[in-house]
């Protein structure tokens, strides 16, 4: 229900012959859904980095997040095609006519993976830790910053409260992972014992975590949701940690893994041949995310608009669109997804420009004083860092790009790939000069826990973009429920992201998979796809008995 960071998908190599016409082949959206879905088997799945823990509160991972939607039920769910709210473990729900009261109404038969029943004291006990000032949360507590008061009414109803009206309250209440008070409540939330063996009452429970191995989850006996033939449809969901994609493309190949998003290289040479299509299915989806740069506004080097947008005519991102990414990404120009209500379609993206970037850092007063080769102003050389993940090279490749690009006009650029926790507590900790990473975005997205000013120490505001024009319109867009005037009061706030040039927008790429034809029940929607829905025909089941 709110941004959470993700890894770059970049495809591999540059150079070469033009690659945006490529040749896709048979494409899916959907496979067997016809029938019934038919319970048993296992899933197999990969992740491309090892999240850093599972707790599901002070999560930001990307990676954890997939995992942990299986394990922790919300009060609500969305419709994958409308976004309407749905019961989950709240049965209903109501709204005060000021939208300052929300009432919650628990189903009596929701218990967690060690059999004991939740209980608004539970609801009450998520929302509180959030709320707490040293629970590292600050990426969800803004999200709830106008919620002055959780009461338990009776066993199974809560009442929320707030001080001002905020347009998405029903979803991020609804969205709030509920834990149980009986294992949390105890010791250093932070650094919990269970964050490596998390209780929640979704549709698994963790069975094991082999540290650089594998995490395997097992249904979770006391799932309330199994009674109305709602899934879970597998025994366990196995996910194999595998930071190599070429290695995991040959574990796909080889049936091991059931699905997996692929590079685009991959994507179109190894997995459009006969004998590859032949064993699984490919798709082919949009979905709202988007890959950056980002400046640390608080470097000397980036403090200044003309050396940020003179940065941002220094990359080709054409190239990389049909080069690396064979045609199957857009270019983006800002925070909101093409496409969408929010999107300003007037602004365009800023071009590949060399000369024009060298006239606008002499006007922002970078020069080669010493004759070194290297810009400088004001005596600081234009030396920076860019940090990415080591668990994609391709990442590598594209900063590769950029670096020959900057050196050409006297500026000099490291790479520093890392792991990803390692990449991961560098930027929670804003030690970084520039970063490639990439957002994964929400239904009716709000560009608070990213952009606001509040947000810069502690909240996902990495880049330190202070501005008081935008914090107006992010907080006017907040309170208002019509959807007409959040859309203008984002599309300026738009063109002041176009002006100020924080990130670096890259791409937003298509999601590229392969999925073995023994899985049946996809579908893609709008945002994605909906793995719950899955399952494997009883003729085609291989794990189990």
């Amino acid at each position: 229900m709110l941004l959470v960071a993700a890894l770059i998908v970049f495809g591999a190599g540059c150079g070469g012959p033009h690659r945006g016409d490529s040749d896709m082949g048979e494409i899916l959206t959907e496979y067997g859904t016809q029938g019934p879905p038919e319970p048993g088997d296992w899933l197999m799945l990969n992740i491309p980095a090892e999240m850093p823990h599972l707790n599901p509160l002070t999560n930001s991972d990307y990676y954890a997040t997939t995992v942990l939607d299986w394990i922790f039920d919300t009060l609500l769910d969305r419709d994958p095609v409308t976004m309407e709210n749905l019961p989950n473990a709240a049965k209903g729900w109501e709204i005060s006519d000021d939208h300052l009261v929300y009432t919650f109404h628990l189903r009596d038969d929701v218990k967690f993976s060690d059999g004991t029943p939740m209980t608004a004291a539970d609801v009450k006990f998520s929302f509180d830790k959030v709320m707490d000032p040293k629970v590292d949360a600050p990426h969800l507590r803004n999200y709830f910053e106008d919620i002055t008061g959780c009461e338990e009414v009776d066993a199974h109803t809560v009442r929320f409260t707030c001080n001002k009206p905020y347009y998405r309250h029903l979803v991020m209440l609804g969205g709030l992972y509920i834990i149980p008070r009986h294992i949390y409540g105890k010791g250093d939330f932070n650094n919990h014992p269970n964050n490596r063996a998390p209780v929640g009452s979704g549709r698994y429970a963790l069975e094991s975590w082999e540290t650089g191995q594998r995490v395997t989850l097992a249904r979770n006996p006391h799932y309330w949701g199994a009674k109305e033939q709602d899934g879970p449809w597998f025994d366990k969901i196995v996910y194999a940690i595998i930071t190599d994609e070429t290695a995991a493309f040959q574990v796909l190949a080889r049936g091991d893994l059931d699905f997996m998003s692929l590079r685009p290289e991959l994507f179109i040479r190894r997995g459009n041949t006969p004998r590859f299509k032949e064993q699984f299915n490919r798709f082919a989806y949009s979905r709202p995310a988007y890959n950056y740069i980002g400046w640390n506004l608080r470097k000397p080097l980036f403090k200044d608009k003309q050396t940020r947008k003179a940065l941002a005519m220094l990359l080709d991102r054409e190239l990389i669109r049909d080069e690396i990414y064979y045609g199957q990404a857009e270019i983006i120009e800002g925070n909101f997804m093409p496409g969408t209500p929010e999107h300003n379609n007037a602004l365009q993206p800023i071009p590949f420009d060399p000369e024009g970037a060298r006239a606008l850092l002499a006007e922002a007063g970078w020069k080669d004083t010493d004759m070194d080769g290297i810009l400088d102003r004001d005596g600081v050389a234009f030396r920076f860092d860019a940090a990415t993940t080591n668990q994609n090279p391709v990442a590598e490749s594209v900063l590769t790009v950029f670096m020959e690009e900057l050196a050409r006009v006297g500026i000099q650029l490291t790479l520093r790939p890392m792991e990803w926790a390692s990449l991961i507590d560098r930027v929670d900790k804003r030690e970084f000069d520039a970063i490639l990473m990439g957002w994964s975005m929400p239904p009716d997205p709000d560009p608070y826990q990213v952009w606001h000013s509040s947000q810069v120490d502690a909240g996902s505001n990495y880049v330190g973009f202070v501005n008081e024009e935008s914090d107006r319109l992010i907080e006017a867009a907040r309170v208002s429920f019509d959807q007409d005037e959040r859309i203008a009061l984002y599309r300026r706030f738009q063109e002041i992201l176009h002006e100020e040039q924080p990130y670096l927008f890259l791409l937003a790429p298509k999601v590229l998979a392969a999925g073995d034809k023994r899985l049946h029940g996809i579908r893609v929607y709008p945002f994605g796809i909906d793995q719950r829905e899955w399952f494997v025909p009883k003729a085609l089941q291989r794990y189990g008995g």
